[in-house]
């Protein structure tokens, strides 16, 4: 079919060049979706470990594909409480912590190989391990209708899939250029919910030329820029052991647990700095005293992200001091 010539414009982009960032990456249309990709590559996964602190699509793929799986916890340093001992044909999945457990993922990458699948959706810079399987989200990162990567070693064979159309799922990215977050909230949770009933497909001709015009290096510098300024004032009251910065790429954002961290996350909200709560299904997966029920209450999410400054992060201080 030849193209059409002529007619109104299109939103335009820069032309796609490939992208500077995990060039060597399946793109698919989510995190979720980039995780069955994975596991149907795997062939015959007996079962799968995931941590109890996660968010509960993680779910989703391992439903669809009748896999089962067991929980485990993490400790204090985010990582995992107690060895996991796979038997064949048995995979761990660790979650990358609010993209600041880079280095602690190297070890991981060491001890369990190709038996290891890293979720670095809270994590789109963290550097993949050629040992083991990783998945991204660009969509937490980056405005995107749709957007998931994965790195594998598993052979590519995503040109057999469908091509996700994602223009109706643009609302709420529209919405957030000329109206208050809250204005688009409902489009937003409207839109997520769209990906959970997709197929697994590619990313979308939207989101790819969306991911192909971003400057990675300028996002990576003010996000950094940012958590170090939350981190020289709050570090010293925070719970959470944060790693030095040269152990890890780029935060997502900056994870401040503190003893009443459920009542500063409500005031700052109240303030229109919003702040998530990741993720509200551990407290009906863990019991009130478990860690990951502390965690998921008490810890405030603070953003750092690429638009803001100096000055917003002294304004968030302000509230919090």
């Amino acid at each position: 079919m030849n193209r059409s010539i002529g007619g109104y414009f299109e939103w335009e982009f820069p032309a796609e060049t490939g992208s500077p960032l995990h060039p060597e990456a399946v793109r698919l249309n989510s995190a979720r979706y980039a995780l069955e990709y994975i596991l149907r590559g795997l062939n015959g996964v007996s079962l799968v470990w995931i941590p109890y602190f996660t968010c509960e699509v993680v779910l989703e793929p391992l439903k669809r594909l009748n896999i089962p799986y067991r929980f485990y916890h993490i400790n204090r340093d985010l990582e995992i409480e107690v060895d996991v001992a796979l038997a064949e044909k048995e995979y761990l999945v660790y979650t990358n912590y609010y993209g600041i457990k880079d280095a602690y993922v190297r070890s991981l990458a060491k001890k369990y190989g190709n038996k290891l699948i890293i979720d670095n959706a809270q994590a789109l810079f963290c550097k993949p391990q050629k040992e083991c399987h990783q998945i991204y989200s660009t969509r937490k990162y980056i405005g995107m209708p749709d957007g998931g990567l994965a790195v594998t070693s598993i052979p590519d064979n995503s040109s057999a899939l469908p091509l996700d159309v994602s223009y109706g799922r643009c609302t709420h990215l529209l919405k957030r250029l000329e109206l208050n977050p809250s204005e688009g909230y409902r489009d937003f949770q409207r839109d997520d919910e769209q990906l959970s009933n997709c197929e697994l497909s590619r990313m979308s001709s939207i989101s790819r030329s969306i991911f192909a015009s971003v400057d990675f290096e300028s996002i990576m510098q003010k996000r950094r820029d940012n958590f170090a300024i939350l981190h020289n004032v709050l570090g010293k009251t925070n719970e959470l052991t944060i790693p030095f910065m040269d152990q890890f790429e780029c935060p997502l954002v900056y994870p401040y647990w503190i003893e009443y961290g459920k009542e500063l996350k409500k005031k700052l909200i109240s303030k229109n700095i919003f702040v998530a709560t990741y993720w509200p299904n551990v407290f009906e997966w863990c019991k009130a005293n478990d860690l990951e029920y502390e965690l998921a209450d008490n810890v405030v999410c603070i953003p750092v992200d690429q638009r803001y400054g100096k000055d917003d992060m002294e304004r968030i201080l302000k509230e919090i001091l």
